[in-house]
């Protein structure tokens, strides 16, 4: 499966900075409450004071939608660890064994000339 390429750009170069490396990042108020990584303001208490944060990579499906002309078949929704939601391609050998709150954990695809992807998969995939 494939998934279309991304540019950074001011707003987003921190964010891709952790995806090269491998890493998912949230933002983190001073406050200590977990946004996600779009946000300009804490989701819990709208502080602004926020630093950029390492997911642990671990997250549960929520919901998904399987499409299947599209080369990325999976479309989720997933509940991080941390709290927030995300939606990603999901990256799974048969759509049909997926199961409301199954574990999956965040991974990486670098599609040529692009900058490093977050997908979910199954936590053996």
């Amino acid at each position: 499966m494939r998934v279309p390429g991304v540019a950074r750009d001011d707003a987003t170069a921190e964010f891709f900075d952790g995806t090269a490396a491998g890493v998912y990042l949230l933002r983190r108020c001073d406050r200590g409450h977990i946004s996600k990584p779009q946000a300009l303001q804490c989701s819990v208490c709208s502080g602004q004071e926020l630093e950029w944060v390492p997911a642990s990579g671990e997250a549960r499906l929520v919901s998904w939608a399987v499409l299947p002309a599209a080369e990325s078949p999976v479309v989720a929704v997933a509940e991080l660890k941390e709290g927030p939601w995300i939606w990603a391609a999901l990256f799974c050998e048969d759509p049909s064994g997926l199961r409301d709150g199954m574990e999956l954990r965040i991974a990486f695809e670098r599609p040529e000339g692009s900058e490093a992807i977050p997908v979910l998969v199954p936590p053996t995939g």
